[in-house]
């Protein structure tokens, strides 16, 4: 029985690995997935095809394995909208070489305003419309605070590593049957939640090869890259968050945004047998 010792590497799951040199060789029109594959250097792994070989480009630009991880995140906040995004939260778990293991939490939180009994009625029931579809149902998002609370164990500047994204956010992406799929199911529900259109609909359904172009993320990621994680807690992001939110009557403000921080835990390391 082989002891084995349980070491998990950054936000990505899913199957794929490609050889590329650099972002833009990156063919965001014509790809793949490959479930099972051979590598001895390294591999990045993700729910797409184009941010995984976002991140294996990171690898052969001589980033470690944070840097691939983190380049994979920003890629999958553009190319898997319906999953990875930087509106969200999670979690880190990252490996050292000199065998140190990292844990950062940078799950959503409840804004300052928040109350403990504010999704029930006046009898007391629970509201679930209002605890999962409503602006009251945001948190305030940790994903750009941890991708900048793991920038401390990574090698290469954050501008290479947020590139990838913005170009294709910029430039567009051919969608992928699942992702296709995903905002036609979901078309209703986006018109019902925004007051304008957003770039995920259009009047015909989407099709598999279809192209994705999203302006406005561009502008969002890049001003992440000028000014750091206050390019997103703060200034023009920042704003249009707790403007957007206070129309919808949700809760989250500026100070809520400017307050928000990522935090190393201890990790949870044990030993298991097969």
């Amino acid at each position: 029985m082989n002891q084995l010792k349980t070491l998990f590497l950054l936000f990505l799951m899913y199957a794929f690995i490609s050889s590329c040199g650099n972002q833009q060789k990156i063919n965001a029109y014509h790809f793949a997935t490959k479930k099972e594959i051979e590598v001895r250097r390294g591999a990045v792994v993700s729910a797409s095809p184009i941010a995984s070989k976002v991140g294996v480009s990171i690898l052969k630009q001589g980033g470690n394995a944070v840097d691939a991880a983190i380049a994979t995140q920003l890629a999958l906040a553009v190319v898997h909208p319906s999953a990875g995004n930087i509106g969200g939260g999670g979690f880190s778990i990252i490996h050292l070489k000199n065998g140190q293991n990292i844990s950062i939490d940078f799950r959503e939180k409840a804004p300052g305003k928040a109350s403990r009994d504010m999704y029930l009625d006046s009898n007391g029931n629970a509201q679930m419309n209002l605890s999962q579809n409503s602006p009251l149902a945001v948190g305030v998002p940790g994903s750009v605070a941890g991708i900048f609370a793991s920038m401390k164990y990574a090698k290469l500047p954050f501008k290479k590593l947020i590139q990838p994204a913005i170009y294709l956010a910029e430039n567009g992406f051919a969608l992928a049957p699942g992702e296709a799929e995903s905002l036609n199911d979901i078309k209703e529900y986006l018109l019902k939640m925004n007051a304008v259109a957003p770039v995920y609909v259009k009047d015909s359904p989407w099709k598999t090869g279809d192209t994705l172009i999203q302006k406005d993320l561009a502008n969002t990621l890049k001003r992440i890259r000028d000014y750091g994680a206050k390019g997103f807690y703060e200034g023009e992001t920042g704003r249009l968050i707790a403007e957007q939110m206070k129309k919808d009557n949700g809760l989250i403000t500026e100070e809520d945004l400017k307050n928000y921080q990522a935090k190393e835990r201890d990790p949870i390391v044990f030993d298991y047998y097969l």
